[in-house]
Parts: structure tokens; C-alpha cells; sequence
């Protein structure tokens, strides 16, 4: 009288427990490996996808250029990108001028606000007690 879904989870699930703790198959380890790493390249490849459909050829050399020197800066202009073209804020190509812009906007927005403050300790041959 049990899910047969249900069943198919547990199952699941218990090969997950024991191939993290060393009781799985080798070969199924090998292969659930490449098949996330297969996934992983399939994701990026989509990525870029979608990113060449959004930007302009100049945009996108200097989202290029900007993750040479910050990579995960770029990939947070590229998620951006992405989500408000997912959400219809972009209609059309990104030119680079207004990938300008949204790097500006998020330069002001994460821009790390230092303090320093000098404390000066007294020295002994201070004469000023």
C-alpha cells in the first residue's frame, strides 16, 4: 500500500547516503560525476546563450575584459543581466553604454564603506599628564 514514488526517493536517497559515506559502487560515483559535470557544462553553455541573445558584441567584450580582472564581479553583472531579461526588463540588446550604466549602479550599490581611526597610545616620557 506504499507510493511506489515514495519507495523511489528512499531508494534514492539511501544510494546518495552510501555513496557519500564510501559504500556505493565506484563505477556509479564515476558516472554520477561526469553526468554533474555534463550538467554543469550544459548550464554555462545556456548561460551563454541567453548572454549572447541579450548583449551587444562590444558589451560583451567588456564583460569579457572585466572578468579577466574580476571574475566573480562579471558573474554578478551576467546574473543581472539574465534575470531582469527573465523578467522582461530588457527588450532589446544591451549596448555597452548601458552595461556602463549597471556596472556603475552596481559599483555604488556594494562599495565597502572603510573607517579608520588612529588611536595613539601615551609614551612613557609624555610630559603632558
Amino acid at each position: 500500500m506504499e507510493d511506489p514514488e515514495l519507495e523511489a526517493i528512499r531508494n534514492r536517497r539511501m544510494q546518495e547516503l552510501m555513496a557519500q559515506h564510501g559504500g556505493g559502487n565506484q563505477q556509479q560515483n564515476a558516472e554520477q560525476q561526469s553526468a554533474q559535470e555534463n550538467a554543469k557544462i550544459e548550464a554555462e553553455e545556456r548561460r551563454q546563450m541567453m548572454l549572447n541573445q541579450i548583449l551587444s558584441s562590444e558589451s560583451r567584450e567588456r564583460l569579457a575584459r572585466i572578468a579577466l580582472v574580476k571574475p566573480e564581479k562579471a558573474k554578478g553583472v551576467e546574473d543581472i543581466v539574465i534575470r531582469s531579461a527573465q523578467m522582461g526588463q530588457i527588450t532589446e540588446k544591451v549596448s555597452e553604454e548601458r552595461l556602463i550604466s549597471l556596472i556603475e549602479q552596481i559599483n555604488t550599490q556594494t562599495t565597502k564603506q572603510t573607517k579608520v581611526t588612529i588611536q595613539r597610545r601615551r609614551s612613557v616620557l609624555d610630559d603632558d599628564y
